[in-house]
């Protein structure tokens, strides 16, 4: 089937949605996705992020789709053209479902772990105004502790589900879940059991903002100040494949290996996650690839930087070598002419 976003077509199996075939050409075109995990069956549609324009149904009904659709659940059709950023309503759209998601998201960007790598930083960033129009008391919830390894800031919730899904799909013991209803809805594990089953720490990796986030790494430092780097051990219980956060000679943290998406490709144990900080515990591959846009990558060595080559004139670097000598060194002496320039500048002044 041919689908075309943006003015650029692709080839895509059927039952392809269109946000996959959006991220199969890549680039600008690819809609945001809060809510979206390509590893989780059932993700999706809830967010309303990814919102694109139906420009033409299909080539058997060219008719538009009145509606804006979510990319993440809406399947492909032959002959589909799809408006993403090029469209002035997705635009708008955007631009309000980011301010919906701020509404009772406290400020706490300053003080929070994720900050540096958070997709609801890249989306206020992209689509997010300077002010606030909502004037009415945030919504706020009770700390609550639901393990040892796993700190939940509930304030900062977006109720994306995703740490409900993981831990339906990857264990047999889940203790928590989104509990009550409308603006009350909140992560919980109701009787303030511990999450601490083997795969728990994977809620951390798919959480797509600071709710849930790494007791073993708080507070220690920003995730610019480390330097990731692909490493594996020997594993009886997961791949082994993670990406460890170094700070010289430290490991600060054990995350899973992400994608240009955020998504990770494969869920690591809690053993590989918090048992092991050692430096000897790993393999170290190399340096991890960083997204194109992110705090991690500014002026990083692993980004390609052309050349950069200044052109001047040749008259410009004449008399710069005798400048240089003659500043601050002994061993080549004033001429008379310069002692009298000396001397008439001194004068005026």
């Amino acid at each position: 089937m041919k689908v075309t976003i943006d003015g650029q077509s692709i080839e895509v199996e059927p039952g392809t949605t269109i946000l996959q075939a959006a991220r199969m050409i890549g680039g600008e075109v690819v809609p945001p996705a809060m809510c979206y995990y390509s590893k989780l069956k059932g993700s999706g549609g809830k967010c309303r992020c990814c919102l694109v324009e139906v420009a033409k149904g299909s080539e058997a009904d060219p008719r538009p789709m009145p509606k804006l659709m979510a990319s993440c659940v809406t399947g492909c059709m032959d002959g589909m053209e799809v408006n993403s950023k090029s469209s002035p309503r997705v635009q708008e759209a955007r631009k309000s479902v980011t301010e919906f998601l701020l509404i009772n998201h406290p400020l706490d960007c300053p003080v929070c772990d994720q900050a540096g790598e958070c997709d609801l930083q890249d989306l206020s960033f992209e689509h997010g105004k300077s002010e606030s129009r909502f004037i009415e008391e945030k919504r706020t919830f009770e700390p609550e502790n639901i393990g040892p390894n796993i700190q939940l800031h509930m304030n900062r919730c977006i109720l994306c589900y995703r740490c409900v899904m993981v831990a339906d799909q990857l264990t047999d013991d889940r203790v928590h879940g989104v509990m009550d209803r409308g603006d009350h809805s909140n992560i919980s594990t109701c009787i303030s059991k511990a999450i601490d089953n083997e795969f728990s720490g994977n809620m951390i990796d798919v959480c797509p903002v600071g709710a849930l986030t790494d007791k073993t790494f708080r507070f220690k430092s920003r995730v610019w100040f480390s330097k990731p780097y692909n490493a594996h051990r020997s594993c009886p219980t997961c791949s082994g494949k993670t990406t460890v956060w170094m700070f010289g000679d430290e490991i600060q943290r054990v995350t899973g290996r992400k994608d240009e998406y955020h998504e990770v490709d494969e869920f690591i144990c809690n053993g590989c996650r918090f048992d092991h900080k050692e430096l000897a515990d790993w393999t170290i591959e190399g340096p991890r690839a960083f997204d194109k846009d992110s705090v991690i990558n500014q002026n990083n060595y692993t980004r390609k930087l052309d050349k950069v080559e200044i052109a001047t004139e040749d008259h410009i670097l004449i008399g710069r070598e005798e400048d240089r000598k003659k500043i601050s060194m002994a061993e080549i002496p004033l001429t008379e002419e310069d002692i009298i320039n000396q001397k008439s500048l001194g004068n005026n002044g």
